[in-house]
C-alpha cells in the first residue's frame, strides 16, 4: 500500500512522508535527523558538514530525552550507545546551549553508521527504499560532508514546509508515547482516542495530550483537504477537522457500534470547505480520499495503525487486508441511507 500512497502523488514530498510517517521506529533518531535536514535545506544549502548537522540533531534528542523515552523498552542501550551518552551529557549540553564535545563526537560517530544509512529505508536495514534520496554522505572524519539533494530542497522549500515540520513533530510525539512504559502497552491493546473539544489525540492510560489530529494525519492525505483535495497550507489556510460522515448523522446509528467521533472519520479540511459542507453527506470523492488516507495510516507503525485495525476488527474485518477500509466505509454509508 505504500506503493499506492506514492502513486497517488509521485513527488519527493511523498517520499519524505513515506520515510517519516511509515518507517519502522525502534528509536527516534530518524525524526531528529529529519528535523536537522529540513532546517539546513530550508536555508537553501546544498551541503553541510556532518559536524554542523550533528549539533541540532544532538540537541533535539537531548531536549526530547528530558520528557520522554527515545527508544523502545525492548532496545537495550550499552555504555557506548548514543542515547546513553546523550543522557550523561544532557544537563551540561542544555546549560551551555550546545552539545558537549563528547556528545558531538558521539553524534558524528553514530549518525553515518546508523540513522543516515537507514533514513531512506521503509522497513529496516536492507529493505526497499523510498523513491527519492535526500542526501549523500561523503568524505571522512571531521571533513565528512552531507550533500543535500535537489529533492530535499524541493521538500524543505515547498509551500507545505510548515506542514511537514509539524507532521514530523506530531509523529515523534506519538512514537515517544508508544515507548512510554505502560502507556505503550495500552496503545497497542486499545489504540488512541480523540478529545472532541480540542481535536487532540490523547493516550488513555495517562489522559495526556499527544498530538493534534490535523498534525498527526494530514501527511497521510498528502497535505490535502479531504473535501476539495486542494493543498492545505499551514499559516495561510484556516484548517478545520471535518467529520466526513457528519456528526449529526449519529442519530441515524442508534443501536449501532459505529463511532463517527473516532479518528477514522476525522480529517483535516479547509475551514471554508468544512463550513460549506455543513451536514451534507460525503461525496464519492471524499469517501475515496478517506479510504485511501486510512489505508495509508495502516502502513504506519503503532499506534495509529493499531487504532484503525481495532475499528475494523470490531466490525468483522481482519484488520490487515488491503481494501477493507473501502468496504467498511460502504457499510457505514449503507447504514446511514
Amino acid at each position: 500500500m505504500s506503493v499506492e500512497f506514492f502513486r497517488e502523488e509521485p513527488t519527493a514530498r511523498s517520499s519524505w512522508r513515506l520515510a517519516v510517517l511509515m518507517g519502522v521506529n525502534v528509536r527516534t533518531y530518524k525524526f531528529a535527523v529529519g528535523e536537522a535536514l529540513l532546517g539546513a535545506a530550508g536555508e537553501g544549502r546544498t551541503d553541510i558538514l556532518l559536524s554542523e548537522l550533528a549539533e541540532p540533531y544532538a540537541m533535539s534528542l537531548v531536549e526530547h530525552l528530558a520528557h520522554a523515552p527515545q527508544a523502545s523498552s525492548k532496545t537495550a542501550a550499552g555504555e557506548l550507545d548514543f542515547l546513553t551518552v546523550a543522557q550523561q551529557e544532557a544537563a551540561e549540553s542544555v546549560r551551555q546551549g550546545s552539545p558537549t564535545e563528547k556528545l558531538l563526537a558521539a553524534a558524528m560517530k553514530s549518525m553515518p553508521a546508523m540513522v543516515m544509512q537507514k533514513f531512506h529505508n521503509l522497513r529496516g536495514s536492507g529493505a526497499s527504499e523510498v523513491p527519492h534520496r535526500f542526501y549523500e554522505v561523503t568524505g571522512a572524519g571531521q571533513k565528512r560532508v552531507v550533500r543535500l539533494t535537489e529533492h530535499l530542497r524541493a521538500v524543505a522549500l515547498s509551500e507545505q514546509r510548515e506542514n511537514l515540520q509539524t507532521e514530523l513533530v506530531a509523529r515523534w510525539s506519538i512514537v515517544e508515547t508508544s515507548f512510554a512504559a505502560g502507556v505503550g502497552r495500552s496503545l497497542i491493546e486499545e489504540g488512541i482516542e480523540v478529545d472532541l473539544e480540542t481535536f487532540r489525540i490523547t493516550d488513555k492510560a495517562r489522559r495526556r495530550s499527544v498530538a493534534g489530529v490535523t498534525d498527526a494525519v494530514i501527511g497521510f492525505q498528502h497535505g490535502r483537504c479531504i473535501i476539495c483535495a486542494e493543498p492545505l497550507i499551514a499559516g495561510v489556510d484556516a484548517i478545520a477537522v471535518d467529520h466526513v460522515f457528519p456528526y449529526s448523522f449519529k442519530r441515524l446509528l442508534r443501536g449501532s457500534a459505529i463511532d463517527l467521533d473516532a479518528i477514522w472519520n476525522l480529517a483535516p479540511a479547509h475551514g471554508a470547505c468544512n463550513g460549506q459542507k455543513s451536514n451534507q453527506p460525503p461525496t464519492e470523492g471524499q469517501l475515496t480520499r478517506l479510504a485511501l488516507r486510512n489505508e495509508a495510516i495502516m502502513q504506519s507503525p503503532h499506534p495509529l495503525k493499531k487504532t484503525l485495525q481495532l475499528i475494523l476488527k470490531r466490525h468483522g474485518y481482519t484488520g490487515g487486508r488491503v481494501g477493507e477500509w473501502w468496504d467498511f466505509i460502504q457499510t457505514v454509508r449503507n447504514e446511514l441511507r
